[in-house]
């Protein structure tokens, strides 16, 4: 049995939260270069160019790639085989409070959503914790802004609705978003399970490498059909026109009841920010 001490834990996710705000994963930033290069309308290849120059900027200043800091998402894979010496939860959350204050981060979360009143140090964040085999800790930080959040859209479709359904409801969800979500897009899709575990299973996917595929061809074919889709609508860099509008579709399912087909759209903008470390 292997002992880790909670402030281990609250160090890593401090520093992966400075990490993830001010520098983008290198897949998703390759992409973004490679649409600035393959993009044939002026004014989107002016965009994607100065997305990219921010993402040096932000590297060389230490300053957040977006002033939106986002909520943050903590996915824990915790071996059962690991005894962690502390309070799991207090340590994440200490580690999202240091992490955006030494990293001056904007601080958006606030502690009641109708009375509106800001905790003032981002926290509480998410956590999403798996049991895994093993004495590893993987912890994988994900702030994601309200800009592309308020984009995402869960539906309860039936089984008759099939594959059909689930195209036409990524293709409306992307279509309705237009510029809101700054694209260019990274768009995570979860097909299966239920009403709450669909809504993870899109989030999680935008964990992937951009651009990654499916294992399972079926699916894979299917991301490369959602992406040409949605480039085809034409919406393009900031939602003023052009060939990129999305970066990369991924698609993860998950088994479900006989009498449901239940699908979520996980909208990124280009900065698909997260940070992970082995501990």
């Amino acid at each position: 049995m292997r002992e880790l001490a909670a402030s281990a834990i609250t160090d890593c996710v401090a520093r992966l939260c400075i990490r993830a705000c001010t520098r983008l994963p290198a897949d998703a930033e390759s992409a973004l270069r490679a649409a600035a290069e393959g993009e044939p309308w002026p004014l989107a290849r002016g965009i994607l160019s100065d997305l990219a120059r921010n993402l040096d900027t932000a590297r060389k200043t230490g300053l957040p790639i977006c002033q939106d800091t986002g909520l943050v998402t903590v996915f824990a894979e915790i071996g059962q085989d690991v005894h962690i010496l502390g309070d799991f939860e207090s340590a994440v959350q200490e580690g999202v409070r240091r992490g955006y204050a030494e990293g001056y981060l904007r601080k958006s979360v606030v502690a009641d959503p109708l009375r509106r009143v800001n905790t003032g140090d981002n926290t509480p964040a998410s956590i999403a914790l798996r049991l895994v085999p093993g004495e590893g800790v993987k912890l994988t930080v994900s702030p994601k802004g309200a800009g592309s959040e308020n984009m995402c859209r869960v539906k309860m479709l039936t089984p008759s609705q099939g594959e059909t359904g689930v195209r036409e409801f990524v293709l409306d969800t992307v279509r309705s978003a237009g510029g809101n979500p700054c694209p260019p897009i990274v768009v995570g899709v979860g097909i299966g399970g239920g009403f709450d575990s669909v809504a993870r299973l899109a989030r999680r996917a935008l964990l992937r490498p951009v651009g990654s595929a499916n294992a399972d061809e079926y699916y894979a074919a299917m991301e490369r059909e959602l992406l040409e889709g949605i480039n085809a609508l034409g919406t393009g860099p900031q939602g003023l026109g052009g060939k990129t509008t999305a970066l990369a579709v991924m698609v993860e399912a998950a088994p479900t009841h006989i009498a449901m087909l239940p699908a979520a759209v996980c909208i990124c903008c280009h900065a698909d920010r997260h940070a992970e470390e082995v501990l």
